[in-house]
């Protein structure tokens, strides 16, 4: 083999080597910024249901104080 060749050979194996480390890189962020998405969606949901939940308190407490008053209205 020439020496033309075997550099032709090693710069080929170089380059094949470059692609597949930006490829890795690539797959690592996009795998981090889908960890982050995910994260950040995993938090909004628990808020809403937070959210939600202290409505649905809100609400009851209404209707219980509604309900009494009523009560004593009637009394």
């Amino acid at each position: 083999m020439s020496t033309q060749e075997e550099a032709r050979e090693l710069m080929a194996k170089k380059h094949h080597q470059q692609q597949h480390q930006q490829e890795s890189m690539l797959n690592r962020a996009t795998e981090e910024v889908h960890q982050h998405e995910t994260a950040n969606t995993e938090e909004e949901a628990r808020e809403l249901m937070a959210k939600k939940h202290h409505q649905q308190q809100h609400q009851q407490e209404s209707m219980l104080n509604r309900a009494t008053e009523e009560v004593h209205q009637k009394r």
